[in-house]
């Protein structure tokens, strides 16, 4: 025998009618994303640039290193 107790079921949404998006709501949308893709890559492309500014004073050190050494071979 079954329990007398009711299963309470969920609500279910109502289904809406979806509306095509128009040209100028896909339009704002797509220059929407774009501003916010373009944010992004400007703050990659500054983050990279301190990154390679590092990276250059490293290697201009390397230099210095290279010819100090070859120096002091000459003297020494």
């Amino acid at each position: 025998m079954r329990s007398k107790r009711t299963a309470t079921k969920k609500p279910v949404a109502k289904k809406r009618a979806i509306k095509k998006p128009t040209n100028v709501t896909a339009l704002e949308l797509h220059e929407q994303i774009c501003a916010i893709r373009y944010e992004n890559l400007d703050k990659r492309l500054e983050s990279g640039s301190a990154r390679f500014i590092r990276m250059e004073a490293m290697i201009w050190g390397l230099y210095a290193v290279i010819v100090g050494s070859y120096l002091l071979d000459k003297v020494a």
